[in-house]
């Protein structure tokens, strides 16, 4: 159930194809209504492309003047969640060209919908939206059974969505469940004999074969001749698609039993046997088998036991390609790919507020490329509430930078969206705290979307927001193994000021693949020299920093802590220690040339330092590093991670003092690992 129906939207070089020219099938996420910020999103679109004329000129091959309908579809069950009546509300809102069917047949599986819908109804329910003399969502009622009143209710309601931008929704009601929600039970266990009655009687197959019969299309024995021929056709299909799937995996099983058969050895030789009586086979199996076998022929020099261990080295690679590839962009527009261009200062650079920074190099972005926009709660009129976009909407319109309710999740679907049709959208999310709202689509749909197509369809939004130490709880968080760990196929960047952050925007901003830029939510108003280059110079990602180079210990850091972990290393520097501090930049790739496995082996000692509850972030740097650059080799002393205290931020400079590392439990966490490695250099502090 990972990709329902979709279509390719690039070519094999990761390039969009004219969409304009093809029927356009979204990959479907199969968690309800989780679909439903996206095909705002994807409608959204269409009102860009005619509304918005500075995409005059690069529209072409994605839409024709804005006429694309955003069509979805979704039970009458999953109207209950969140993510339904946010989609809905903003679509009112937007006035966006999206047709939403709502397909109900009374049921959430065995959940009747007076369980589910206030009277009963999503329509009813609804009611307030119907435009009045505002404007609002069309309603449409229509029985699922009824066929052509289903056809001239469609006609007549899909056009004023297109010609108009009128969103619409099609409650299609009486539709009935032949089978139940699945064929793993019967329905016969929830429905009254009443209900069942009025399925049977009711069936929409059923009543179109009565309805081509009155209408004089076909007489009864003819529509019986096309419906054996459509069973006999489908059941083709089905036998093809099965030898589609099974004939190489066989092919692939008979390699195997032929390389066991050559390598001899009881239980090889029995593993071959049972693979190839087997009458299905998956690549499982086959792997499983070849697995065994070559355990079981441990210690032999034969040529068969190489044979078979170069079978499942490849076999390994083969699939390792077909079921884990494409997590990433690999196109020539690629992030990664992206040439690195280094920020230029001359005598004359200014030095100014952090936030000038951003605001200069979104200004230079928004004028080099037109597809470039931002939406989110306050980006617009106030210019974001630090000011990062002061100015912005007035130069370049109410289209580039838009305002938004407090939606996060349809604000990200906006932006996915979009980007799956051609545009560069940034999704401002206010604070990281409030990322927690649009998770479920950033994880399941945004981060899955080119892995789950096998690269046929990207959306490389950038999701800009802020975080780590501030005041508060609910304003100072920093939650990145979550963000990490659920975003998988999102980068994460984690600047530590606001050029850094310019700079990897840049990079963003050139590439395709979807990322997150967690801005340091202290650090707008902190001075910083603006480059000459704005606009134009990039942060490569994955390419950590050296901020201060030391020869005992590695401290490594992101963010707003690579400051602290500064002011720390100056006061370790008078203990008689030496520390080198380096940012990482990027959380995710992670220092794809190992150049902090090189620093441990210079230093032989590690700090792994974040604002993230114990075992998060910082556990995924210390991993990283020991196990995957394999520097656990340099090492003389255990490892040490500080994070955190395992509780939210507590208010006030006092609560972030106690609940978040500062100068001086940096200090004595490194002075500590010091100290066990040269106990009669370094003294007790305590």
């Amino acid at each position: 159930m990972g990709n329902h129906f979709s279509t390719r939207f690039l070519d094999e070089s990761g390039e969009f194809l004219r969409s304009v020219d093809m029927a356009n099938s979204s990959s479907d996420v199969s968690n309800v209504a989780g679909w439903m910020p996206r095909l705002l999103g994807l409608a959204y679109a269409s009102k860009l492309y005619r509304d918005n004329p500075q995409l005059k000129d690069v529209q072409d091959g994605f839409s024709k003047r804005g006429n694309e309908v955003a069509f979805g579809t979704i039970g009458d069950a999953s109207t209950s969640e969140g993510q339904f009546w946010e989609a809905v509300n903003a679509a009112g809102v937007l006035q966006v060209p999206l047709a939403l069917s709502v397909w109900d047949d009374g049921y959430g599986i065995s959940v009747p919908i007076s369980a589910e819908t206030t009277k009963s109804s999503i329509s009813e329910v609804l009611r307030g939206f119907i435009p009045d003399d505002r404007p609002g969502v069309d309603i449409h009622v229509l029985r699922g059974w009824d066929y052509t009143a289903l056809v001239e209710g469609y006609l007549r309601g899909v056009e004023k969505v297109r010609s108009g931008h009128k969103p619409a929704i099609f409650h299609v009601v009486e539709l009935t469940q032949p089978q139940g929600h699945s064929t793993s039970g019967s329905h016969e266990r929830y429905k009254s004999k009443d209900r069942l009655r009025f399925e049977k009687e009711f069936d929409c197959i059923t009543r179109m074969r009565e309805w081509i019969i009155e209408q004089g299309i076909a007489g009864p024995s003819q529509v019986e001749g096309w419906e054996a021929a459509d069973k006999e056709a489908v059941e083709a299909a089905r036998d093809l698609a099965w030898e589609a799937y099974q004939h190489p995996i066989r092919e692939d099983r008979d390699r195997l039993v032929a390389i066991l058969r050559r390598a001899g050895g009881h239980e090889a030789e029995a593993i071959g046997a049972g693979l190839a009586e087997s009458t299905k086979v998956t690549r499982s199996m086959v792997m499983a088998g070849a697995r065994r076998a070559l355990a079981s022929l441990r210690g032999s020099d034969s040529a068969a036991r190489s044979e078979l261990l170069g079978f499942v080295e490849a076999y390994g690679r083969e699939n390792s390609e077909r079921y884990n590839s494409h997590v990433y962009s690999n196109s020539p527009e690629s992030p990664l790919k992206v040439p690195v261009t280094p920020a230029a200062y001359s005598d004359t650079s200014p030095t100014l507020d952090g936030r000038m920074v951003l605001l200069r190099n979104f200004d230079a972005n928004f004028a080099r490329d037109p597809r470039i926009f931002v939406v989110g709660e306050d980006v617009g009129r106030l210019g974001d509430v630090n000011l990062v976009f002061e100015g912005l909407q007035a130069k370049y319109g109410e289209l580039r930078l838009t305002d938004t309710g407090i939606r996060e999740a349809t604000i990200l679907g906006q932006a996915t969206g979009c980007a799956m049709r051609g545009l560069k959208p940034i999704c401002d999310i206010q604070y990281l705290d409030y990322l927690m709202y649009a998770l479920e689509n950033a994880s399941d749909d945004l981060a899955t979307i080119h892995w789950r197509t096998v690269g046929g369809q990207k959306a490389p939004v950038i999701i800009r927001t802020k975080g780590h130490r501030l005041v508060g709880i609910w304003h100072s968080g920093s939650p990145m193994a979550v963000v990490l760990h659920a975003l998988r196929g999102i980068y994460v960047a984690v600047p530590r000021n606001m050029t850094q952050a310019a700079g990897m925007y840049n990079t963003l901003l050139r590439g395709d693949n979807p990322a997150v830029v967690v801005e340091v939510l202290n650090g707008y108003r902190l001075k910083e020299r603006v480059p000459d280059n704005i606009g134009e110079f990039t942060v490569p990602l994955g390419v950590p920093e050296v901020l201060r180079e030391g020869s005992d210990v590695t401290v490594v850091t992101y963010g707003a802590c690579c400051a602290i972990a500064l002011d720390a290393a100056h006061d370790l520097e008078e203990l008689g220690i030496s520390a080198e501090v380096v940012d990482v930049q990027t959380l995710n790739p992670f220092d794809v040339n190992h150049l902090i496995a090189r620093s441990l082996a210079k230093t032989h000692a590690a700090l792994f330092l974040d604002e993230d509850m114990p075992g998060g972030a910082s556990a995924f740097m210390m991993q990283q590093v020991l196990e995957v650059q394999n520097a656990w080799w340099s090492l003389d002393s255990a490892p040490r991670t500080l994070a955190a205290s395992p509780n939210r931020p507590a208010y006030g400079p006092d609560g972030d003092y106690f609940t978040k590392p500062n100068r001086e439990t940096i200090v004595a966490r490194v002075y500590e690992l010091m100290r066990e490695r040269r106990p009669g250099q370094f003294p007790a502090l305590d």
